[in-house]
């Protein structure tokens, strides 16, 4: 059940939404809970046991945990419910990857499993790890409740495609919190927006790349390529970035802040920068629970560090090789970008060029991501550079940018740029006057109604980042 079908729209939300603030407050964190296993389950109900197991985990390892202090003990609980997440992570995520592997490394035929992938769970999963190891670290205190515990594991705004939430984040809003006219109007505004951005830009966006990116590499032109990877850059953006809008202003609706999760990565003069704007609760995650422990910049070596978190970035993101190579690419460029800084290099190109030449690479990483295969991928960057295989162009751009998706394309390069830091002044001037609150009330009507226009007459497409 995602966020922009009709069923969530119509049905589930306001249904939620109207239970929710009827029931007492010491009732609420049950029904919230009861309310997010349903969604759970509506995704695959075989699933529900997978998450159920993950949250007994977190609940009576960090029990344990806090029992025992900072001592062997307490390491030794923590470490085996580490390996238990990971395990149901690894066997869920990836024995058909590792299977295949084998096969065609050893020439093996193992059979394939068949496996449900749970909705989401890359995200839960490592929301367990973080929760037990900040309980270890003694950041925060285990949970008592088991209501309290699962719900911030399945509060259903942020379960499928996060943000990854800390626990310390959440748990006083667990226990006591409220929400004022002003939380639900910014969540409504909040949500609307996310709502926009996925089904006017990203599925807009998403139907041309689908398929051009299904076509032969040997028979386009550099132009197609290169239109193809532009409407999958912002449509991955606006999928996902659009999610969280959802999900940020759902949470408002219900008392809770979740934290953000994009700062306008598309602006970004170097892959460092561009990985603290995107998926910043990953990104995140991965500092604080990798990159740290492992020494960071103070000890081993800093280079070696940051290619095991690239590494498990692309893991993370995928059982594919394509997916691996994604994140061995950006984790090439960031380290490449280590040594020019200390050299004092980075600081002598231009800022626009270091913005172009990020962009590239960001737009030729993002074929690894969306490709199906790494082969495929190879061909189409070729592609891109005009270096086809085919003896002649068979696909042209004009067949799939037409006036409506080159408007679209338009407003979504506008979009991804958050203009008020480049006009402070009349940003300021015109912030909380009475002629921004009235257009910022126009927008919003116009976006709720085409919205649900195209959520009532458009054809479902499911969130890019369900698959992780």
């Amino acid at each position: 059940m995602a966020f922009s079908s009709n069923i969530f729209l119509f049905l589930f939300l306001p249904l939620v939404i109207a239970g929710y603030h009827i029931l007492r407050k010491e009732l609420r964190n049950v029904f919230l809970l009861a309310a997010s296993l349903a969604f759970f389950a509506w995704a695959e109900l075989k699933a529900v046991p997978v998450l159920l197991a993950v949250i007994a985990i977190s609940y009576f390892g960090a029990l344990l945990i806090g029992k025992m202090g900072k001592g062997a003990a307490a390491k030794a609980v923590l470490a085996l419910a580490v390996v238990l997440d990971a395990g149901i992570l690894v066997y869920f995520k990836y024995t058909n990857f590792l299977i295949d592997t084998v096969n065609h490394v050893a020439g093996a035929s193992i059979a394939m499993r068949d496996i449900v992938l749970p909705v989401g769970i890359s995200f839960f999963v490592f929301q367990s790890i973080s929760y037990l190891t900040d309980v270890y670290r003694q950041k925060v205190q285990p949970q008592r409740s088991l209501v309290k515990t699962a719900l911030y594991f399945a509060f259903f705004p942020k379960l499928t495609q996060g943000p990854i939430m800390r626990y310390g984040d959440m748990e006083a809003e667990l226990s006591e919190r409220s929400t004022s006219g002003e939380d639900m109007a910014e969540g409504v505004v909040r949500f609307v927006v996310g709502l926009t951005k996925k089904l006017l830009i990203a599925d807009t966006l998403g139907a041309v790349a689908d398929p051009i990116f299904a076509l032969d590499p040997s028979g386009m032109n550099a132009a197609l390529a290169w239109g193809g990877i532009l409407a999958y850059s912002l449509q991955i953006y606006f999928d996902f970035c659009g999610y969280t809008d959802m999900a940020i202003g759902l949470g408002r609706m219900f008392g809770f802040h979740l934290t953000e999760n994009f700062n306008y990565p598309y602006i970004s003069r170097s892959i460092t920068e561009f990985w603290r704007r995107w998926h910043i609760s990953l990104s995140s995650w991965f500092k604080d629970y990798i990159y740290i422990p492992l020494g960071g910049n103070r000890r081993g070596n800093q280079y070696f560090n940051l290619s095991v978190v690239f590494l498990v970035t692309g893991i993370w993101h995928g059982s594919a090789w394509n997916f691996i190579v994604w994140g061995v690419f950006h984790g090439a460029f960031n380290m490449l970008e280590k040594v020019l800084m200390k050299k004092g290099l980075h600081q002598k190109i231009p800022a626009m060029v270091q913005w172009a030449v990020t962009m590239l690479l960001v737009m030729v990483g993002w074929v690894f991501f969306r490709a199906s295969s790494l082969t495929g991928a190879l061909e189409y960057i070729a592609a891109m550079f005009g270096m086809a295989q085919g003896a002649a162009v068979q696909y042209r751009l004009g067949w799939f940018y037409t006036n409506k998706v080159a408007l679209i394309t338009v407003i979504g390069l506008l979009a991804a740029v958050p203009w008020a830091k480049f006009f402070p002044k009349a940003a300021k001037a015109l912030d909380g006057t009475y002629l921004w609150l009235s257009v910022r009330f126009v927008a919003v009507i116009v976006m709720l109604a085409l919205s649900v226009m195209l959520a009532m007459t458009s054809t479902y497409t499911s969130f890019i980042y369900f698959q992780f």
